[in-house]
């Protein structure tokens, strides 16, 4: 492997490493022991956090953690702090709940200048832009080293082992992956593949490569179009679950793809009437349109690249209309919206940023 640069002798007092670790690999453990070698205290922000399990996001952010303190030992281990958060689909919002969250865990008592900080990280493509954004810490940009492996290309193999008939055969195939990850985290591993929801978790990976697969030959990489509805109602929300992968189960706003013939606000009405059955004059509906937006970042969908365009009705504090599964719901629902953020981790995609972007939900955190 490179030998990453020489870190000069610094007074900082911590030092920040920001990863989605699904799972932690070598890669990652390079930079960590850097950040470790940089200052007494880590903090390591640990993304992606708060969500449904996923073929993308198979681990919660306390088993992130875990993997982490059990691959850098006790004593290391002892100097790092984790900071989850939530993805907001909203970079510079992002930034500034990483900057809250770090002056946080650094407060004092005492009265004095802020804390020197050092931030860890590498420039793995355009996505890596954000560790432009935290000035005034010293960015420490690091070189990926030869055979860093890719997260994505980890959770394929992991994925793919569940197609082998024995759990004994499945925790063989994963010894392919001993030279790119931490002995702790293979262990992990080979124990996760035997609970009760990896099974579920591999289904949706192979519905997804099997979609991915079927526009692998389209001339240029393809960009959908959807539209969602957020309906609100005497302080409760429609929702659906899906009926089909990606996200079995979860909750979601009612939507789906834009037609050729259709205006993006047709599209939102006809997807919400086949989804849920709510019939309503369209002059109610009109009068009941609050906002629209586009919602386009790029990592927001597991199909790939999905831009939607969402609107939010507000139909006042009238009785609760009638609805009715259909379509590709599983199940339809009036959620009262104090509700939501304890849902967080049930929901399907960026859906539950969606209604928090219309609806504010963790506007006071």
């Amino acid at each position: 492997m490179r030998t990453l640069p020489e870190i000069p002798a610094t007074t900082h007092e911590a030092a920040l490493f920001i990863g989605r670790f699904q799972p932690l690999h070598n890669g990652h453990l390079v930079l960590l022991r850097q950040a470790l070698a940089t200052a007494p205290r880590v903090i390591v922000v640990l993304g992606s956090s708060f969500q449904a399990r996923t073929p993308k996001n198979p681990f919660t952010w306390e088993e992130r953690a875990e993997l982490i303190r059990l691959a850098v030992g006790e004593a290391d281990a002892a100097r790092i702090q984790f900071l989850p958060l939530r993805d907001f689909y909203d970079e510079t919002r992002w930034v500034a709940a990483v900057k809250a969250g770090v002056a946080r865990l650094l407060a004092t008592a005492e009265d004095r200048k802020a804390p020197s900080i050092a931030l860890i990280g590498h420039f793995k493509d355009a996505t890596s832009s954000y560790l432009r954004r935290f000035e005034p810490w010293q960015l420490i940009a690091a070189e990926r080293a030869p055979g860093t492996p890719d997260a994505q290309q980890v959770r394929d193999a992991l994925f793919a082992s569940a197609e082998l008939a024995s759990a004994d055969d499945r925790r063989a195939a994963l010894g392919a992956l001993t030279a790119v990850l931490p002995h702790s985290t293979l262990a992990f591993l080979r124990s996760w593949i035997s609970l009760p929801f990896f099974n579920a978790l591999a289904a949706e990976w192979a519905a997804l490569k099997r979609y991915h697969e079927a526009w692998s030959q389209a001339p240029y990489a393809p960009v959908f179009v959807t539209v969602d509805a957020v309906v609100q109602c005497a302080e409760h929300v429609l929702l659906i679950r899906r009926a089909h992968p990606p996200g079995v189960g979860l909750w979601a706003v009612p939507g789906g793809f834009i037609e050729q013939r259709e205006t993006a606000y047709q599209s939102t009405l006809r997807e919400l009437a086949e989804e849920t059955h709510l019939h309503l004059l369209d002059t109610t509906m009109q009068q009941a349109l609050k906002a629209s937006a586009v919602l386009d970042h790029p990592d927001r969908s597991q199909r790939g690249r999905t831009i939607t365009h969402a609107h939010h009705f507000d139909l006042g504090d009238r009785e609760l209309p009638e609805v009715c599964a259909d379509d590709d719901a599983q199940s339809v629902a009036w959620v009262p919206i104090a509700d939501l953020t304890s849902m967080e981790d049930q929901f399907h995609d960026d859906h539950f940023h969606m209604l928090d972007h219309f609806l504010g939900l963790t506007k006071g955190e």
